[in-house]
C-alpha cells in the first residue's frame, strides 16, 4: 500500500506524513511531498516533472509517522487507527518549489520485496505573491484605509490562493473579539487565526477555538472594527512583526483577472456601533425564554431514567432551584435518535419514527421517557438531550442506524470528498471523536430537513424543550465537498452555524423557542440559541480562561453563553474553587456545571454540590451553593429584562468594561471584570486562598452589593473576599433602589 493524500487530512495547525506541505506550492520555498505506505516497503521514490520538461527521480527517506496532529500512538486516535500506524511507514523529500506558474506532475513509487506499487498522477500549480490591484480588495467603509501599496495576492498564473493587506494600528489602539478567545482580551502585538478547531482542554495555552470570528474591535481613539467577509481561513499579525500594522491575510478562491478577490467591513464607532453593525450584516441574537437562565445541570453517567430523576430530586431535598436538565448519554449511542434499550422495527427508508413506535422496557435503562418529562416540566425543569452530527459507523452499525446510514447515503445527504484516486466519496469523519462517521450536511436545506425530522417525535411527543448541539467542528479538510458544490475551506466554518439553525428550526416548528446549547460556531452564530465554552480541566487556570473566553464571545454578539462550572474533566476541583466558579456564574448568562464520564467508576466526579462536599468532606459547599443559586434565582427577572435590551441594543449583556468606557486606559489593567446588563459591575475571585480582592470602578457612584455601602469610582478598591461566596459585585448608585432586594440575604 502507498498512499498520497494531496491536503492532508485538513488539520489546520498540523502536517500529516502523507501530504504536500504547504498544499498550495510557493515559488522559491521548500516544499515537502510525502507518503503512507505498509510496513513492507523497502524504498519509496518520487517521480517530478515541471511542465514538459524531462521527469527526475528522487528518493524518498523514512520519517516518523503521524496523522491527524498526533504521532503514532498519542492523542485522542483510536485503538485500531494506532494499530494501523504502528505497521505502516511514513517517507518524505524535500525540495525547493520552482518560478511560478509552474505546473508540477508526480507520482510516487513503492518497492516491496516482491513488486512496486505507484500511486496516481497528481498535478499542481506554483504561486507567487505579487503587488495586486488595491481593488481586489473590496472595502466597505473609508474611515480606516487599508495602507497603500500592501494589497498582495498568492498568485498561480490561473488562480488566487490568498489575499493579504495592512490596516493601520495607532498607538493605544487595543485590538480584540476575533469571537470566543481564552487567552487574553487585548490581542495587539500577537498573532491568531479563524478556523474551528477541536482543542480538548487548555485552549488558552493553545490560543485554539471551537467558536472564531473574523471580526474585530479597535478600541482607543475615535474607535472602529472590522469584519472580513469570509467563510475560509483567515489569520491575523496584530502588531506582532510592525506594531503599528495589522496585516491580515486570507484564503481566497478567485480567477488571477478577477477584480474583486476578498470583501472587507470597516465600521466606525464606540464598541456597540460597531458590534451593531457588525451583527445587522451577519444576524442578530433572539431573546430566548426566561428559563435558560435557571440553573443547568448535567453529568454523562446521569444514563438511566432512575439517575436522572434521582439528581433532579436531590436538588429539590437541598433547596437549590434547578430550571433545565442535559441529558447526555441518554441515546442508544448509534443513532443519537431513539432511547437506549428501546424496542422498535426498523424503519429501513431511514424516515423519521413516531413515539408510538418504540416500546420502552419497564426494567430497561429508560422505561418511561414521555412520563419522565412530563414530571420534570411539572416541577419547572426543561430538558434538553445531547446531540452529535454524525452517523457513527465504528463499531458497524446495526439497527435503526444501519439502516439510517444506507438512507443517508441513498438520499445523497451526507458530505462527501476527495479521495486519494481522485474520485469523489462520502467524507468520514477526520476528527478525534466518533473517528470514520459519516457526517449529514446540515448546510443544505433538504438535508438538514431530512436530518431533524428523525428528531421531530422527541420534541412533539416527548416532549424536550432543547438540544445540546455538541460536535459542531467535526468538518475537517479543503477537499470537502458540500451539496451546493461548495468546497471544505469554504464551508467548514459555516457547517456548526447551520448545525445550530437547523435545530433552532425544528424546535420552532413544534411551536417551542429556539434553544440549542452549543460548543462550536462561527460569523452568524450569535443569531442562534446559546453556548458554553469548550472542555476544561478544575483548575484556576482554566477559570480564568473560560472567563475570558465568556467576555470575547460577547464581544461578537454572543448574549447567551455559560461554561462548565469549575470545569468538568479529571479530578474534580477542591471546595473553595467549586464555590468561588459558582460564585461568578451566578452573574454568567448560562449557569451551568457538567462532569465528564468516568466509566461510572468510584469515587464519582459528578460536580454536583453534594458529590463536591462528600468527595472534599466540606458539608458547607451545599449551604454555599444553595445560596448562591436562590441569588440566581432572584437576579433572573433583571436578567431577563438586561438580554431584551441586549438583543434590542446590541451592547452585549455580559461584557467587557471597555464597552461602556472605552476611552478609560485603566480598564485594560482589569480585563476579567465585566458589566452583567446595565447596572451590575462583576469581578470573579480568581486565585486561591484570596482574603482581600482588588476592584476597578470606572468614574461614578457604585454601592457594594454585598454592603449597601457607597463608593466614588474612577479608582481601584479593595473587597474583603475572605468568605468565598464572597464575590465583588457593585451596582450602579442610581439603580440600587430596584435592584437591593436581588441581593437582600
Amino acid at each position: 500500500m502507498i498512499r498520497h493524500r494531496p491536503s492532508g487530512s485538513g488539520h489546520p495547525y498540523s502536517d500529516d506524513t502523507e501530504q504536500r506541505s504547504p498544499v498550495q506550492p510557493v515559488a522559491g520555498a521548500p516544499l515537502r511531498l510525502g507518503v503512507r505506505t505498509s510496513g513492507d516497503i523497502d524504498a519509496v521514490t518520487l517521480e517530478l516533472r515541471v511542465d514538459d520538461g524531462d521527469a527526475t527521480t528522487l528518493p524518498l527517506a523514512r520519517v516518523a509517522r503521524s496523522s491527524r496532529g498526533q504521532a503514532v500512538d498519542g492523542g485522542h486516535l483510536a485503538s485500531a487507527q494506532a494499530r494501523t500506524a504502528r505497521i505502516a511507514g511514513g517517507w518524505q523529500v524535500e525540495l525547493e518549489a520552482p518560478a511560478a506558474g509552474s505546473v508540477l506532475r508526480y507520482r510516487f513509487a513503492a518497492a516491496g520485496p516482491d513488486r512496486v506499487s505507484h500511486t496516481r498522477w497528481f498535478e499542481t500549480r506554483v504561486a507567487a505573491w505579487r503587488a495586486a490591484d488595491p481593488a481586489a480588495l473590496a472595502v466597505e467603509g473609508t474611515a480606516v484605509p487599508v495602507v497603500p501599496g500592501t494589497v498582495e495576492v498568492l498568485d498561480d498564473g490561473e488562480r488566487i490562493h490568498r489575499l493579504r493587506f495592512a490596516l493601520p494600528l495607532a498607538p493605544g489602539e487595543h485590538v480584540t473579539g476575533f469571537g470566543e478567545r481564552y487567552d487574553a482580551l487585548d490581542h495587539r502585538g500577537t498573532s491568531l487565526d479563524s478556523v474551528v478547531f477541536e482543542q480538548y482542554k487548555s485552549q488558552g495555552a493553545h490560543r485554539r477555538t471551537y467558536l472564531p470570528m473574523p471580526f474585530a474591535h479597535v478600541v482607543g481613539g475615535e474607535g472602529w472594527g472590522f469584519h472580513v467577509r469570509t467563510s475560509r481561513r483567515v489569520w491575523f499579525d496584530i502588531g506582532e512583526q510592525r506594531p503599528d500594522r495589522l496585516v491580515v491575510e486570507a484564503e481566497v478562491d478567485a480567477a488571477s483577472g478577477a477584480t474583486e478577490a476578498l470583501s472587507l467591513a470597516v465600521y466606525t464607532g464606540d464598541p456597540t456601533s460597531v458590534l451593531d453593525a457588525f451583527l445587522a450584516e451577519t444576524g442578530r441574537p433572539r431573546v430566548l425564554p426566561d428559563w435558560v437562565f435557571g440553573l443547568w445541570a448535567s453529568g454523562n453517567e446521569w444514563n438511566t431514567q432512575a439517575e436522572v430523576e434521582r439528581q433532579m430530586a436531590l436538588h429539590r431535598e437541598h433547596d437549590i432551584p434547578v430550571r433545565n436538565v442535559v441529558i447526555e448519554a441518554w441515546s442508544d449511542e448509534k443513532s443519537f435518535t431513539i432511547f437506549r434499550d428501546a424496542q422498535y422495527t426498523v424503519r429501513e427508508d431511514g424516515g423519521p419514527m413516531r413515539l408510538a413506535d418504540f416500546t420502552f422496557p419497564a426494567d430497561g435503562a429508560w422505561p418511561d421517557p414521555k412520563g419522565m418529562v412530563d414530571a420534570l416540566h411539572e416541577h419547572d425543569v426543561r430538558v434538553h438531550l445531547w446531540q452529535i452530527p454524525l452517523l457513527k459507523l465504528r463499531p458497524h452499525p446495526t439497527g435503526q442506524a444501519a439502516a439510517d446510514a444506507r438512507a443517508a447515503l441513498a438520499e445523497g445527504v451526507v458530505i462527501r470528498e476527495k479521495a486519494p484516486d481522485g474520485t469523489v466519496r462520502p467524507y468520514r469523519n477526520r476528527g478525534w471523536w466518533f473517528p470514520l462517521s459519516l457526517m449529514p450536511d446540515l448546510t443544505d436545506e433538504r438535508a438538514a430537513a431530512w436530518w431533524t425530522e428523525k428528531r421531530r417525535y422527541l420534541v412533539e411527543e416527548v416532549g424536550i424543550d432543547g438540544f445540546k448541539t455538541d460536535g459542531g467542528e467535526h468538518a475537517w479538510g479543503e477537499d470537502l465537498v458540500y451539496l451546493d458544490g461548495s468546497s471544505g475551506d469554504e464551508s467548514n466554518n459555516r457547517f456548526p452555524v447551520a448545525y445550530a439553525a437547523a435545530y433552532g428550526r425544528l424546535l420552532e416548528s413544534a411551536g417551542k423557542a429556539p434553544v440549542t446549547f452549543s460548543r462550536a460556531g462561527f460569523t452568524g452564530s450569535p443569531a442562534h440559541g446559546a453556548f458554553w465554552a469548550g472542555d476544561e480541566n478544575s483548575t484556576w487556570e482554566a477559570f480564568r480562561w473560560s472567563m475570558l473566553a465568556g467576555l470575547s464571545a460577547a464581544s461578537c454578539g454572543i448574549v447567551y453563553w455559560g461554561w462548565d462550572i469549575a470545569g468538568f474533566s479529571g479530578p474534580i476541583p477542591d471546595a473553595e474553587l467549586y464555590v468561588r466558579a459558582m460564585a461568578a456564574s451566578v452573574f454568567v448568562p448560562i449557569m451551568q456545571y457538567h462532569s465528564e464520564f468516568n466509566h461510572h467508576r468510584l469515587p464519582s466526579q459528578d460536580r454536583t454540590p453534594w458529590n463536591i462536599a462528600e468527595r472534599t468532606g466540606d458539608d458547607a459547599v451545599i449551604a454555599d451553593v444553595r445560596a448562591l443559586v436562590q441569588l440566581r434565582e432572584r437576579l433572573i427577572p433583571y436578567l431577563a429584562e438586561a438580554a431584551a435590551a441586549a438583543v434590542e441594543s446590541s451592547i452585549p449583556l455580559m461584557r467587557p468594561l471597555y464597552f461602556d468606557h472605552p476611552t478609560d486606559e485603566a480598564v485594560w489593567e482589569h480585563p476579567l471584570q465585566w458589566m452583567l446588563g446595565p447596572d451590575v459591575l462583576v469581578a470573579p475571585v480568581l486565585a486561591p486562598g484570596a482574603r482581600e480582592w482588588p476592584v476597578y470602578l470606572p468614574a461614578g457612584s457604585w454601592v457594594e452589593a454585598r454592603t449597601g455601602s457607597e463608593v466614588t469610582g474612577g479608582r481601584v478598591v479593595s473587597v474583603d473576599v475572605a468568605e468565598r461566596t464572597s464575590l465583588p459585585v457593585f451596582v450602579r448608585a442610581e439603580s440600587w433602589a430596584g435592584l437591593s432586594p436581588v441581593f437582600a440575604p
